[in-house]
């Protein structure tokens, strides 16, 4: 039973939490851990004896039913933080995110609460003080790890009984509907004049570079920069170390050609990581003959072993891509004739701005290229297409659909005549093609799965 006593002005009510006093030894003893309260919520006495005697009977009640939560299990938000990071299992990239979001904002806003003190007019404060203070795509992965904090807490961890986070329909002051950015229509043409540029910003691998994206979707820049020489299509997949994955690719793939999405590369914590595609979304991509055709001539003119290099033939890693290499290809660039230069390399010549380009990232050829499977006379499944852009199919569909040899073969002819009639039956321009294809580069298998450290990234 609870015991009431008064003290002045204030009544307070005492109650077993269902919790023991422990011995030295961390054992529990048969002394009980009493709990208290002086008004039904902080803040706000009691009204007279019988009203927190009441309430130490619902208190009592709360402990037999298994609905209390003793104090000792109460957890300040900073802790819990920590706990719930170490417990995550995330790819690199979205473990350098999730862990600045939660050092930066997260951590230090709720410092002064317990996990189980947070209530939905805190969090309306938070939310509304994050919108106002960081961009839009911040401010959503600000909350989205929030929403994750308390969703683990209250499911996983049993810190909470519910979400503070309560989304009602729009009420109250007007808001314009946020519309997501017009994507312009993005002719062959213009793709063509991305390449050109490309070609001219740092050569025939810039060339390359666009159409690789352009017809098979990859994700730029981290699978671009990561496919390295033993996943193309020149030696993939006769070299691959994988016994069972090669053999059932030379089975399936005989007398197509083919390259290995396998890896992605970038910066996470101020190193060169070589990680698995984003989502582990694994993929082998079958590219028509043109395509490979370009990937081997590149190929023959270097030994390196990413396929894509730099001006200086390094790797794309840490050269300030979207400034030095994307800008000037995606909005031109001025002449600069020999005589207005100091040194005759420094010159250039100009080069056009691709307008249907403008503002946009080079992740919007990945989106032509869905664009371009999406035409009725691609005749291409959906399964096939969700496959090759690294997606997974929702719903039943995605269960019982596979996708077939003969999907593949379709994509490969049509990519094949969407090339022939568009580009080289229109007359586009054609880089040179100086470079000879040696046979020993071609059948060269060695350090082609060396790893991250034989690469030079440490």
């Amino acid at each position: 039973m609870p015991s009431v006593e008064s003290r002045g002005q204030s009544i307070r009510v005492k109650w077993w939490g269902g919790e023991y006093h422990l011995d030295d030894n961390g054992k529990p003893t048969k002394r009980k851990k009493y709990e208290s309260a002086s008004g039904p919520e902080p803040g706000v006495p009691f009204a007279d004896e019988r009203e927190a005697f009441a309430y130490g009977l619902d208190r009592e009640s709360d402990v037999r039913n298994k609905r209390h939560r003793p104090k000792s299990r109460e957890m300040d938000m900073a802790a819990y933080c920590d706990l719930w990071f170490e417990s995550t299992d995330l790819a690199v990239n979205s473990e350098k995110k999730y862990k600045s979001v939660l050092k930066s904002v997260i951590k230090p806003y709720w410092a002064q609460w317990t996990v189980d003190g947070i209530t939905p007019i805190d969090y309306d404060v938070f939310k509304r003080q994050v919108k106002g203070q960081y961009s839009e795509s911040y401010t959503t992965a600000v909350l989205t790890v929030f929403r994750m904090l308390m969703n683990d807490a209250i499911l996983k961890y049993r810190l909470r009984d519910d979400t503070p986070i309560i989304e009602q329909r729009r009420r109250g002051r007007y808001q314009k509907r946020q519309l997501r950015r017009v994507k312009r229509e993005l002719p062959i043409e213009a793709v063509h004049q991305l390449a050109e540029n490309a070609y001219h910003v740092w050569g025939y691998a810039g060339w390359v570079y666009i159409w690789t994206i352009a017809f098979t979707g990859m994700r730029p820049p981290g699978e671009l920069f990561g496919l390295q020489r033993g996943f193309s299509s020149a030696h993939w997949p006769a070299v691959d170390t994988d016994r069972d994955r090669r053999r059932e690719a030379e089975k399936r793939y005989e007398g197509m050609r083919v390259l290995r999405v396998q890896h992605q590369l970038y910066y996470a914590e101020g190193k060169p990581t070589l990680a698995g595609p984003k989502f582990d979304s694994y993929r082998s991509l079958v590219i028509p003959e043109f395509l490979h055709g370009m990937h081997e001539t590149l190929l023959a003119s270097h030994r390196e072993p990413w396929v894509f290099l730099s001006k200086t033939g390094k790797s794309l890693l840490g050269v300030g891509f979207t400034r030095e290499y994307w800008y000037p290809t995606r909005d031109g660039r001025d002449e600069r004739r020999p005589e207005d230069v100091r040194y005759e390399r420094f010159a250039r010549e100009a080069l056009p701005a691709v307008e249907e380009m403008a503002g946009q990232d080079i992740y919007r050829l990945r989106h032509w290229h869905r664009e371009l499977l999406d035409e009725p006379g691609a005749d291409v499944a959906t399964v096939a297409k969700e496959a090759r852009l690294g997606h997974e199919v929702a719903g039943m569909e995605g269960v019982y659909s596979k996708v077939t040899l003969a999907m593949e073969r379709r994509i490969v002819k049509y990519l094949a005549e969407v090339w022939e009639k568009q580009v080289v039956s229109a007359g586009l321009w054609m880089p040179p093609f100086p470079i000879a294809v040696p046979d020993d580069l071609l059948n060269e298998e060695s350090a082609l799965f060396s790893g991250l450290p034989a690469l030079g990234l440490q």
